[in-house]
């Protein structure tokens, strides 16, 4: 086992004591990470939301030469809420070699790797510099990631190249992951007996109607070959989750209200496919107000795009991360994060973290000691590679 390995289940059991949710302040969690910081005199910089209630932090440890490469992690985590936990979710436990807490998995685990090995890169004399950087709302949305991103490109002289992501990928290097857009569309119609469905505008048919659109579309992306089959399923999905609209059967629905998501694979885009949408909505709804001036169908984002991930397995951060892992194949995985983000910024980008995915946002989630040694294992071969 590493020598960190008893300071990094220190500090994964501090970090959980945290219990800073998706849309809540992470200031208090902040503070510790600050703490550390100045502890080792690390110089550190925050990115605040417009309030200042949450912010995101990022450091550098090492010179400023271009050629860096930045950690990153989320220290938001999911509810508890609901959940049959067999132990304190917001109190580290050990057992059989796993590690409790919510957290653990996704993503502390990461981020408590990355300050078990900050005395490690402060006293190896770096010749490239390694970055941590932490954001907020990753769990609501990824919506401190962009900006957290930025923040890093233009504070600096120097030009970092590569971005870990620390995601639960059991120490896997991932390439990929889709994006996702979740968005909320508004249909008004025209109340009435069902007797008169000729001639009134139902709200809930009309919905019927966009989901048909909906499936659609999917079959045409996929009918002209847009796929990639390095993702399951091959292709960009769309999917109306939830359906609210009508108050008794014999009567015409003069509202209705669809949730529906995008999940782009990386040469998609969704702005494409939401502006394709409204304009088929805006010849539909010009046909429905023949029947009922008041007809109407708005759409809008219920959370900002997250962009996919796209790297290729033939990058240089590929290659880098397949050495320090000892991996010697690259996966994708199914959920969005903050990893298209970092790409899109400019640098090059994969996804490897401690921990399963299956554990995440459910009861009793927990990393593998093993998971956290080896990606301590990894931080040791990362230094050495940024000390040649």
């Amino acid at each position: 086992m590493n020598a960190r390995l008893p300071i990094c289940k220190q500090i994964l059991g501090d970090l959980i004591s945290y219990d800073v949710l998706g849309g809540q302040t992470n200031l208090t969690i902040l503070d510790y990470i600050i703490g550390f910081l100045i502890e080792r005199r690390i110089e550190y910089y925050l990115v605040p939301n417009d309030d200042c209630t949450k912010a995101s932090l990022f450091c550098r440890i090492g010179p400023a030469t271009d050629g860096g490469v930045i950690l990153s992690g989320h220290t938001d985590v999911v509810p508890v809420a609901g959940q049959d936990w067999k132990t304190d979710p917001f109190i580290l436990t050990e057992k059989d070699n796993k590690l409790y807490g919510r957290g653990s998995c996704d993503m502390k685990g990461f981020i408590a790797c990355c300050l078990a090995s900050a005395d490690l890169f402060s006293k190896a004399g770096l010749k490239k510099p390694v970055y941590f950087a932490f954001s907020y709302d990753e769990e609501v949305g990824c919506l401190a990631g962009p900006a957290l991103a930025r923040a890093i490109k233009s504070h600096y002289p120097e030009k970092p190249s590569m971005a870990i992501i620390g995601e639960p990928s059991v120490m896997k290097v991932v390439t990929g992951h889709k994006g996702i857009c979740v968005l909320k569309t508004t249909i008004s119609g025209s109340a009435g007996h069902s007797s008169r469905i000729r001639q009134e505008v139902s709200a809930v048919h009309v919905a019927a109607g966009v989901i048909r659109w909906m499936e659609d579309k999917m079959e045409q992306l996929i009918a002209d070959g847009r796929t990639d089959s390095r993702f399951m399923p091959p292709h960009t999905t769309i999917h109306a989750g939830m359906i609210q609209g009508g108050i008794a059967p014999n009567v015409i629905a003069d509202k209705c209200t669809l949730y529906w998501d995008i999940r782009v694979i990386p040469r998609d885009n969704v702005r494409e496919i939401i502006a394709e949408f409204q304009h088929w909505c805006s010849n539909y709804t010009a046909e429905l107000q023949k029947k009922f001036n008041g007809a109407s169908i708005s759409t809008v984002e219920d959370h900002p795009p997250v962009v996919p991930l796209g790297t290729d397995d033939d990058a240089a951060v590929v290659r880098l991360v397949c050495k320090l892992t000892g991996e010697s194949e690259t996966e994708t995985v199914a959920y969005a994060a903050e990893a298209g983000q970092f790409a899109e910024a400019g640098f090059q980008t994969v996804i490897c973290g401690p921990g399963d995915i299956a554990q995440a946002h459910r009861a009793d989630e927990f990393v593998d000691i093993n998971q956290l040694d080896k990606c301590l294992a990894m931080m040791d071969k990362l230094c050495g590679y940024l000390s040649s």
